[in-house]
């Protein structure tokens, strides 16, 4: 990258520190996701931990992050990552312990960030001491009353009880076996079958997760992430898909009962604890539902994830989801990955850069220089959207998706239910690099090699060497936020169309905040002139002759004379590339 890649008219004042005692903080909050197991070695054996985490905090700090999400911590088998909870009350013992989760949770407070956790409602391990009670107890007992145990079809039961399809494909029975060996009972799992679903219909697991909350809370978190929060109630007539108006599955009514006893237990703590769904729900209308002022404070905003590059993609998205959020009073959420989805660097680098899990293919090919730009352009243009901002742990430094480990190393089931033709989402959860010129890149100590291989071309892309290149992709995030924290505009708040008069099918994006700040984003790939009279802040790329370089995003300082049409302020733009 050029070195005016960091170009601005001059510098904001010094951000302030946050306030923990903000009630509002959550609806500006930037909030870095942290994968433990990939994130940062504190002991050496080459699995991240929390003493990994806590010897980082600074560097989160300095990055300029309100909070913390921990995808799950909790004791599992790891059949899925961490999603197949054994025990909602202690730590893994490869990440540490709960004292050590406790001293994290309050040193981060101390420098201002706050800790959000990740619980999983839908479904547990079949490890977990209620599904091994049940599995023990039989058929007809109180303990499988708490899952979703069921005859099979068919003369002799063989037969799956519904064609209800896995969100990872494939099935979602299994068949017990009973103590005497014969088949036994099918019981229902959404995901793999070391996840048995609960049955939320039952008085004991909505009591168990209510006391987990104020477990958590109890400990000083400061909100819940709650996964696959849209699927926790089932048909007890179990429905094949169709039969009935609604899903048997999916986005039930009920659900809304449940996340107001969780809101009533979130609000009686001080301050403001809060509860951030992860809902894919297609229809605007009833996702939006979800965050009215009884139930979630948030939820996870996976549409603009899901689009195409594009300026009228883009637009189109963001008009929806604002629109659809303002009737509820709720901000939106940003984010452009997370530990599910392919990294933006590669997604954006392809000629199909939507993402859907459904297309997940190996040996899809990327431009890995043009994935880069884009990235750094699309994180510019979350930043300065109204709401929250997600940041999914490497995309500060530019990482893009591992699409290269050795297959016996892959471990994520949505691999192996595909029958090994998706490649699963381990390439998105490969150990951060650090320092160093070579693996493991100060992941650990020791030179402990990593849980997943580190490719040796991350030499540039550690921490380490982008601190020290102001033109870096770290450094660009990291004035970013700054900015984000420093201008007024930024943040919870009204956003304005700047670009009403550029014609549909323009590659520029523009809109302002505030009544001096405007974000222009060009999707194309020819230079595209930037308004006379504006002052540029930051911006994605380097300037081309004082045009906007193709995929790219600039912040500008803008006053009442700035006009904002720029395709009639051209500035020594350069001709049009091929």
């Amino acid at each position: 990258m050029d070195s005016d890649v960091l170009t601005r008219a001059d510098q904001a004042p010094a951000a302030p520190a946050p306030s923990t005692a903000d009630p509002l903080w959550w609806r500006s909050a930037v909030i870095y996701q942290v994968y433990v197991r990939s994130f940062a070695d504190g002991n050496g054996d080459g699995t991240g931990d929390l003493a990994g985490v806590r010897a980082r905090l600074g560097y989160l700090k300095d990055l300029g992050v309100d909070a913390i999400w921990f995808n799950p911590w909790y004791p599992s088998p790891l059949a899925d990552g961490g999603y197949d909870v054994q025990d909602y009350r202690d730590i893994d013992p490869r990440f540490g312990t709960l004292a050590e989760a406790e001293a994290l949770i309050a040193e981060a407070l101390e420098l201002g960030i706050r800790t959000i956790i990740d619980v999983v409602p839908n479904h547990i391990s079949d490890q977990h001491p209620w599904f091994q009670e049940a599995l023990a107890a039989g058929p007809g007992s109180p303990a499988r009353e708490r899952f979703w145990f069921h005859p099979g079809k068919g003369e002799n039961g063989d037969e799956i009880p519904t064609h209800w399809v896995s969100s990872f494909q494939g099935e979602t029975w299994t068949r017990t076996t009973n103590p005497d060996g014969t088949p036994g009972e099918w019981y229902l799992h959404m995901f793999t079958p070391e996840q048995p679903d609960l049955n939320w219909n039952h008085p004991d697991v909505r009591r168990e997760h209510e006391d987990i909350l104020r477990f958590w809370f109890d400990r000083g978190v400061a909100g819940v992430r709650i996964d696959s929060a849209a699927l926790l109630i089932k048909d007890a007539d179990l429905p094949e898909v169709g039969e009935k108006p609604d899903h048997p599955t999916e986005d039930r009514d009920e659900l809304h009962d449940v996340y107001r006893s969780w809101r009533a237990i979130a609000d009686s703590y001080p301050g403001t604890r809060v509860l951030v769904g992860e809902i894919w729900v297609p229809d605007i209308d009833r996702f939006t539902a979800y965050l009215r002022p009884d139930e979630m404070h948030t939820a996870f905003n996976f549409d603009f994830l899901a689009r195409p590059w594009g300026a009228a993609s883009f637009r189109e998205s963001i008009s929806a989801t604002l629109a659809a959020h303002a009737p509820v009073g709720a901000p939106s959420t940003w984010v452009l990955s997370n530990h599910d989805v392919t990294r933006p660097v590669t997604r954006y680098g392809r000629e199909d850069t939507a993402f859907a899990f459904l297309r997940k293919r190996f040996g899809v090919p990327t431009d890995p220089q043009l994935g880069l730009h884009r990235a750094r352009a699309a994180a510019l243009l979350v930043a300065a959207l109204p709401g929250s901002l997600y940041i999914y742990q490497g995309d500060e430094l530019g990482l893009p998706e591992v699409e290269d480990l050795p297959l016996d190393l892959i471990e994520d089931p949505m691999h192996f239910r595909s029958g090994g033709t998706d490649p699963g989402r381990d390439g998105c959860r490969v150990p951060l690099p650090w320092a160093g010129s070579s693996a493991p890149f100060g992941f650990g100590r020791d030179g402990s090699a990593p849980w997943l291989p580190q490719p040796a071309g991350w030499s540039g892309l550690t921490v380490e060497a982008q601190a020290a290149d102001p033109d870096s992709t770290l450094s660009l995030y990291r004035e970013a936020l700054r900015l984000r924290r420093a201008l007024p505009a930024l943040g919870d708040g009204p956003l304005e169309w700047w670009d009403d008069a550029a014609p549909a099918a323009s590659d520029v994006l523009a809109f302002r905040r505030g009544d001096d700040f405007a974000c222009v984003v060009n999707t194309g790939d020819d230079p595209a002139a930037l308004p006379a009279g504006a002052d540029l802040l930051l911006s994605s790329s380097p300037l081309e002759h004082g045009a906007l370089a193709g995929n790219a995003t600039a912040w500008l300082r803008i006053g009442a004379a700035t006009d904002p049409h720029p395709t009639a302020h051209t500035t020594e733009a350069p001709a049009p590339r091929g």
